[in-house]
């Protein structure tokens, strides 16, 4: 098997990267840090990076392992009051339309039964926000699973094999949780490579029907 890991020098893109050659598969890693860059705010950046594999033999494995919560002087939003048009734009940039730019530039790279993977959220469920708060990462989390959604019933058509998902890796110890995770229960809070194999072990159970969920790292479909 091979694999194409986007974001693969952050901290879970990394530990998937890792983990699937450490089962003896290959693996392109690609990122804002690699040669050549992906930066998914940067379509042309996006398609000149898929341009360089034009040539190598289809991939089975797209992982699109990404996402943005938080960065310097601008946290998630409390209250509405806080809601910010830029804020608001590079979150919908990096965790939604970015991941869909990927889609639509590695798609012709993919192997007929290839499985696409998009990093998503639990927080990402209409239905399961009973909290509030997190405006924006919540809305283009939701925005992926969407996509995610929308995508999966074209490949159907198109490429009956594919198996499109968005996955909820559980609260996992890197930057983006890590001012977030004094409330995180017991056994709760994984460290990459935890979060990374049981991501692997559920990709490998899914069938073209699983395509178009939202599925969590213990395989349990997460209602939109």
């Amino acid at each position: 098997m091979h694999a194409i890991v986007i974001g693969a020098t952050g901290g879970i893109g990394r530990a998937i990267a890792d983990a699937i050659e450490a089962r003896g598969d290959s693996v392109t890693r690609l990122s804002r840090r690699s040669e050549p860059s992906l930066d998914l705010a940067d379509e042309a950046s996006i398609a000149a990076a898929a341009a360089t594999l034009s040539g190598a033999p289809p991939a089975d494995l797209l992982v699109i392992a990404t996402g943005l919560l938080h960065s310097p002087g601008a946290g998630p939003e409390k209250s509405w009051r806080q809601l910010d048009a830029v804020t608001l734009a590079t979150s919908f940039a990096v965790n939604a339309i970015g991941p869909a730019l990927v889609a639509r530039h590695f798609l012709p790279l993919l192997a007929p039964s290839a499985t696409l993977a998009f990093l998503s959220a639990r927080v990402g469920s209409i239905s399961d926000n009973r909290l509030g708060g997190w405006y924006g990462y919540r809305a283009s989390k939701a925005a992926l699973n969407q996509f995610v959604r929308t995508l999966s019933i074209e490949l159907a058509r198109t490429r009956p094999a594919t198996i499109c998902v968005a996955l909820h890796p559980g609260t996992v110890d890197t930057a983006l949780s890590a001012p977030f995770q004094r409330n995180v229960p017991a056994g709760k809070l994984f460290s990459p490579a935890q979060s990374a194999g049981y991501l692997l072990d559920v990709l490998a159970t899914l069938v073209p029907a699983d395509s178009g969920q939202l599925i969590d790292w213990a395989g349990e479909r997460i209602a939109p």
